[in-house]
């Protein structure tokens, strides 16, 4: 108890490992579990059925596991789960889930999440992304591990934004992005594939040589998402050292749902 500040609220049933840290003025609800080597800030609140694991920091004037801003939201105990080694910066919120969807929003482990930025219930977002300033996700987003959100890019409920993608500053996205694509504009264009990023992560010549032969399959060869679906598949023979990167790209085309972002 003695890294817990005197001047924080922390509800007696709260669950917190005796290596966390609780700035001054924060407030823990009693639903709030948290794990080992997390350090919250001063003036964060923390409520709902939240549960956050090891090693996150979460920065001043966070408001993580509050309501949803959904009408339809009644009050059921949904949750909001948080992994490992998370950085949460100033001025972010996290809602937790609606009993519409799964009842839980997700942030997995390893992401960088930079100050105001906002997910909205039933978000589920995966590992090592990176979300800068006024990134703003609606209800429902599902975000692939490695994608990085620019600033002030907003997202449209229910959109699917792949592994690896690039979402560029003030980029205004109501579709949904195949993994290892780069888009920006308002409203959201592809711009090709995601190569730096690539490059920077270990992709090697051919793997990224096959990503490069399928966005060109989908976005350059006037084929419909049924026709580009079966000329992935072919290109996955064609080029087995990036077959499995080929395959991500045509699963992800087999379950979109807002259709792809051209």
């Amino acid at each position: 108890m003695s890294k817990i500040h005197q001047s924080a609220i922390v509800d007696p049933k709260a669950e917190l490992d005796s290596s966390v840290e609780v700035g001054p003025y924060s407030i823990i609800g009693p639903h709030v579990r948290i794990g080992a080597g997390t350090v919250v800030g001063p003036h964060v609140v923390i409520e709902g059925h939240t549960t956050i694991g090891a090693n996150n920091r979460f920065f001043q004037f966070c408001s993580i596991g509050a309501a949803p801003q959904d009408k339809k939201w009644k009050g059921e105990p949904t949750r909001l789960e948080i992994g490992n080694d998370n950085t949460v910066r100033e001025f972010v919120t996290f809602n937790l889930g609606t009993a519409q969807d799964e009842g839980v929003t997700r942030l997995g482990n390893d992401n960088w999440i930079s100050a105001y930025v906002h997910l909205a219930h039933d978000c589920q977002v995966g590992s090592h992304t990176i979300f800068s300033n006024n990134a703003q996700l609606a209800g429902h987003v599902h975000v692939g591990d490695h994608a990085i959100l620019s600033g002030y890019a907003g997202v449209h409920q229910f959109c699917k934004i792949g592994a690896h993608a690039f979402i560029g500053m003030y980029t205004s996205l109501t579709q949904d992005v195949p993994p290892f694509v780069l888009v920006s504009g308002n409203p959201a264009g592809a711009r090709g594939v995601n190569i730096e990023g690539l490059k920077r992560r270990g992709f090697s010549r051919p793997q990224i040589d096959g990503i490069r032969a399928a966005y060109k399959l989908i976005y350059r060869s006037n084929l419909t998402l049924e026709e580009a679906k079966a000329a992935l598949a072919q290109e996955e023979g064609n080029m087995p050292e990036a077959a499995s990167e080929i395959g991500a790209m045509r699963d992800f085309l087999g379950g979109a749902t807002r259709g792809i972002v051209r």
